[in-house]
């Protein structure tokens, strides 16, 4: 059995001055104990179809079903078998970090000391502030503590919904690391993530874009699939390099990425391009060839 199915959903939203399609004719399903991550910038869909998955907005058209249940008509036994952590904070800032857990064991008729095997791992790291209140928690605890209420129930999916925006790299790579053995232990995992360099972290990834599923396979058959050769340019003055590169006649795609810009070129003569930046102007400059990864496989989808 898959653990989700997409078929043909659409999610479109009125506002005063236009009607904006959040999820365009969307399908893809996720097989049973994979981590599967939308990936992709705000605004292209994500949340609504966690929304929808989870049975927290309707779709205006098509169907989705979580582990073989409908969720529209099933709704109440897909919320008792799933775990949902919303990309914005969202437990009791009143409340002790104790006091949370417990309130959501009690939600769902067990208890902290049942299930504690599934959580303990992250757990323990939150159990020297257990008294203190949720609110006052650092970004990366607030994190820990929404994952342990999310599991409590011993879900058998878990919809995780931008789970490390705006915490500092150390958590967030033992956010994954948690992630991985919660998979080790059976659980099906969704993510979804704006950060590329998460991609890789996934089994498997939908690249999305203005309410479309441009791409879904492995991270690295995406990135196998490029296609083209990349190069990293540099110069003194990155703002007119980027604009000259643009200008460049064999420009095929350009974008500022780190320290460097980013190119793929019509007819790949790196000569030509260095000859090209001299006339324009440029001296201490530097052309290198570089491996791609999702963030260029997502700029060159889009283009």
């Amino acid at each position: 059995m898959k653990a989700v199915v997409l078929e043909n959903i659409v999610k479109t939203y009125t506002t005063k001055k236009s009607i904006i399609k959040a999820v365009d004719d969307v399908s893809f399903s996720v097989e049973e104990g994979e981590i599967f991550g939308l990936i992709g910038p705000d605004g292209s869909g994500k949340t609504s179809i966690f929304r929808i998955l989870t049975t927290l907005l309707l779709a205006d058209k098509g169907n989705a079903r979580v582990l073989g249940y409908d969720v529209v008509k099933d709704w109440k036994v897909i919320r008792s078998i799933i775990g949902y952590m919303p990309g914005r904070f969202s437990l009791y800032q009143d409340l002790t970090v104790e006091e949370n857990l417990e309130f959501f064991a009690t939600i769902f008729n067990t208890t902290i000391q049942e299930n504690y095997n599934l959580i303990s791992d992250i757990y323990k790291q939150l159990e020297p502030f257990k008294t203190r209140r949720a609110g006052k928690l650092s970004g990366g605890m607030k994190q820990k503590l929404a994952l342990s209420c999310a599991l409590i129930h011993k879900p058998k999916i878990l919809f995780l919904d931008e789970p490390t925006t705006g915490v500092d790299p150390v958590s967030r790579k033992e956010f994954w690391e948690m992630l991985k053995r919660l998979k080790a232990q059976g659980i099906s995992i969704i993510v979804s993530t704006p950060y590329m360099d998460e991609a890789k972290l996934c089994d498997r990834i939908a690249l999305m874009q203005n309410g479309k599923i441009m791409k879904i396979d492995l991270p690295q058959n995406i990135v196998n699939e490029f296609g083209k050769n990349l190069y990293a340019v540099h110069s003194e003055n990155m703002f007119t390099l980027l604009n000259d590169l643009r200008a460049y006649p064999q420009t095929e795609n350009c974008f500022a990425f780190g320290e460097n810009h980013h190119l793929t070129m019509k007819e790949d003569d790196p000569n030509k391009l260095n000859d090209y930046l001299k006339s324009t102007g440029h001296n201490n400059f530097t052309i290198s060839k570089i491996e791609p990864g999702i963030e260029d496989c997502f700029m060159q989808l889009m283009k």
